[in-house]
């Protein structure tokens, strides 16, 4: 079997198994129309591929997604070079995302955090934080939840142990939350 092959069964392997998890992003968009309805943001974090991802689906907010319509608060905290860099420098790489949730973040907001292990200790710190602040955290993880299934007021945990098959899932689940806010927000 080539590898595109073996790829393309474990990916359709997964696809056919999220159904269980439909109710979780249902739940999760609805908190996203709700904060954004109430004039707040969704901020997005991970590493990696799942920075990019962030940037992806808060580009997708900012700008458009399908429809044109006004656009939505929606920024990854991954972007500013300067922010992440001075934060790891000087408080460790831990902090990069939590400082800038201290200082961008206010109660009803939403935080959603990309991991595919679910342990990202940057994440974990942020998480912490906005959950005390009022802020609702969705956690987007992988293989078990790991810590932050436990931190997430909502979490959609894709049931694999392959990262690139989770971030192939994501990055759906990421299209169908940007799909339903536009449905729900369109002007």
């Amino acid at each position: 079997m080539s590898v595109f092959a073996q790829n393309l069964a474990e990916h359709l392997e997964l696809f056919q198994r999220l159904d269980a998890i439909g109710n979780d992003v249902a739940r999760a968009g609805d908190a996203l129309v709700d904060a954004l309805r109430a004039g707040g943001k969704v901020m997005f974090c991970g590493n990696g591929g799942s920075a990019a991802d962030s940037q992806h689906i808060a580009a997708e907010l900012t700008g458009r997604f399908i429809d044109d319509r006004r656009p939505l608060a929606g920024l990854a905290l991954s972007t500013d070079s300067s922010a992440l860099t001075c934060i790891s420098n000087d408080y460790g790489y831990e902090h990069v995302f939590v400082r800038q949730v201290q200082a961008l973040g206010k109660a009803g907001d939403c935080l959603v955090g990309i991991s595919t292990s679910g342990n990202s200790a940057n994440i974990v710190k942020a998480f912490d934080f906005a959950r005390a602040a009022g802020i609702v955290t969705i956690g987007l993880l992988g293989r078990d939840g790991g810590a932050l299934v436990g931190l997430s007021d909502i979490a959609i945990v894709v049931p694999s142990h392959v990262t690139a098959r989770i971030q192939e899932a994501h990055i759906m689940i990421g299209h169908t939350l940007c799909g339903i806010v536009e449905d729900a927000l369109i002007d």
